[in-house]
């Protein structure tokens, strides 16, 4: 498997840990989305720090992560862009729709500061 998942309080934690987010390993990313929402989880933080090439296909992954915790109600937060995956983010216009941070420490710090309100 291309990914860690770390079940936490109030959030999931999926790494990718592999350089390529791609039509490879995407669908496979998306399916544990769906699983990881349908358990009732609605708070999702996607640590792509070791992820260095992301296509249409990653991105779709990372829309369907984000539109999945936002019909629960919950936070998708993206971390950890690396210079080329943050171009492609920026290009697409998802840094305007995306909760972005650049570490899994301002992503908790985040989902507790909005948890707080």
């Amino acid at each position: 498997m291309d990914f860690e998942i770390i079940k936490i309080a109030d959030y999931t934690l999926i790494k990718v840990l592999t350089d390529r987010l791609d039509t490879i390993n995407a669908p496979d990313l998306k399916s544990e989305l769906i699983v990881v929402n349908q358990k009732g989880e609605k708070n999702i933080i996607l640590d792509l720090s070791s992820c260095k090439y992301c296509d249409s296909s990653g991105l779709s992954a990372i829309l369907v992560a984000n539109r999945l915790c936002e019909d629960a109600i919950g936070t998708f937060i993206l971390t950890g862009l690396q210079p080329d995956v943050e171009q492609i983010i920026r290009i697409s216009m998802l840094h305007t729709v995306l909760i972005i941070t650049k570490t899994i420490a301002e992503a908790e710090h985040l989902l507790k500061e909005k948890e707080n309100l």
